[in-house]
């Protein structure tokens, strides 16, 4: 059977590159491109192997492959500490076409439209109190944000008191893993014991017990109100909402179980995400004036009080947004596909069980793809639309992100309006590279700024 190349596996090597993947995740990456190419088998001397892609024609190949071929619940099973046994992001075939279809309403363009003042509203707010003239980390509004647009989606108006403490939990939950050294529990089995409050994984399992209370507080009390109505009510438009009225082909509603897995997924998966991508955007756009200059004549020239649906039309803005998930994607691979049977990609035969990382950061690399690969250029995405093989910031197929549409438009508004009332300046001008926060790639979290009001300089 002929398989691609790759490294060897066995005894130390294999913890050591396990390691190199935590700490220097991006070096991990490049060097096995600059060896192997851009398809690597890890592994597959004794069982099937993992394969890295970043080859386009071998990523479209995978995304036109039938999506029933492959199964993707198993191939992220890493998942599973986080946001549980039934969440969407782990299931597969009917199950996960069906959750698939109840959440996507959710996120349709009509609902977007709702999302895109809130969105403004909560950037105002959220920046009314920063220090002007005095350095500060960035990252904490922006998780604040978007963290705040999440809960309105999943849950819509809900009870003050818990929103509050929601959002203190869930952000010392993902601070568990804010460096690489604390994100090396999640690779580790070994460091996944609990010695008590004060133990790292100790912690982390209370948080996440804390968040899992409040969160079916939440359902029973929504479950009664919408039970009192006797029918689903249309002034309930939240995600929780949703499920809650969804019944199965046996006429079954779903599980606490299942509904708190589902909110768990969407409330993690919805907010941090966009924090770390909104963190670069704003690195990016104030290290190069020129950037900088042409998104506020952009945002200029729609004159004074323009809507967030105006603003989230322009062009460059668009641009300078998606070159920001290029050149550093948040999540440096795809969902992994663990093929069923027997899989030829690429003219490689691959048994069953080989599980595909498509390498969303490795191709986003290509310099074939696009030239000057290392450099933040907007302009390469008003020059040409690039394909879903191409560009795939939030993953493909059946698996794409279903939240991709809010994600967006949340970088969009939330850039054009720190970017139009105040003017960023980094507070150290040195070059910023990724590092590891859990499972994806972030910028630092001590990235600091310093902020004064756009009028003291016009």
């Amino acid at each position: 059977m002929t398989l691609p190349n790759g490294p060897k596996t066995t005894g130390k090597l294999a913890f050591l590159r396990r390691f190199k993947l935590i700490f220097r995740p991006l070096e991990y990456l490049d060097d096995y491109a600059q060896t192997y190419g851009d398809i690597i088998k890890i592994g597959g001397e004794k069982s099937a192997p993992f394969v890295y892609l970043s080859n386009p024609e071998g990523i479209r190949q995978i995304l036109a492959t039938d999506p029933e071929l492959f199964v993707v619940g198993k191939g992220n099973r890493i998942l599973r500490f986080l946001v549980g046994d039934n969440s969407l992001l782990l299931m597969d075939g009917h199950a996960h076409q069906r959750q698939r279809q109840l959440v996507m309403p959710t996120f349709h363009s009509d609902r977007l439209k709702d999302y895109s003042q809130l969105i403004w509203n909560i950037t105002q707010q959220s920046t009314a109190q920063w220090p002007i003239g005095k350095p500060f980390a960035i990252r904490p509004t922006m998780q604040e944000i978007t963290l705040q647009v999440i809960l309105q989606v999943v849950f819509g108006v809900y009870q003050e008191e818990r929103s509050q403490r929601l959002r203190q939990l869930i952000t010392a939950l993902l601070d568990s893993f804010d460096t690489p050294i604390s994100s090396s529990m999640i690779f580790f089995s070994f460091l996944q014991k609990d010695w008590g409050a004060w133990s790292p994984w100790g912690r982390f399992l209370r948080l996440k017990q804390q968040i899992k209370e409040l969160i079916y507080e939440e359902i029973r009390e929504r479950r009664s109100k919408m039970q009192d109505l006797g029918a689903f009510n249309s002034n309930y438009t939240d995600i929780l909402s949703l499920l809650l009225s969804a019944k199965d082909e046996a006429g079954q509603t779903m599980t606490d179980e299942e509904l708190h897995d589902n909110l768990m997924s969407l409330l993690i998966a919805g907010h941090e995400t966009t924090a770390s991508a909104l963190v670069w955007a704003f690195y990016w756009v104030n290290r190069d004036p020129e950037v900088r200059d042409n998104l506020r004549q952009e945002l200029d020239s729609l004159g004074e009080n323009p809507t967030p649906l105006e603003i989230a039309k322009l062009s460059y803005l668009n641009a300078v947004c998606a070159e920001t998930l290029r050149i550093y994607p948040i999540v440096p691979s795809a969902f992994i596909r663990v093929a069923k049977s027997p899989l030829e990609i690429m003219g490689y035969q691959f048994p069953a069980g080989s599980a595909f990382a498509l390498s969303i950061y490795l191709l986003h690399q290509r310099e074939d793809l696009y030239p000057s690969a290392k450099q933040f250029k907007p302009e390469r995405f008003l020059a040409k639309k690039y394909p879903a093989h191409e560009y795939l910031p939030f993953g493909g197929s059946n698996r794409r992100c279903i939240g991709s549409a809010l994600a967006l438009l949340e970088m969009k508004l939330v850039l054009a309006n720190i970017i139009s009332r105040f003017d960023l300046k980094l507070q150290h001008n040195r070059p910023v590279k990724p590092v590891r926060r859990g499972l994806t790639f972030a910028p630092p979290g001590n990235l600091k700024m310093i902020a004064k009001p756009r009028s003291c300089l016009n």
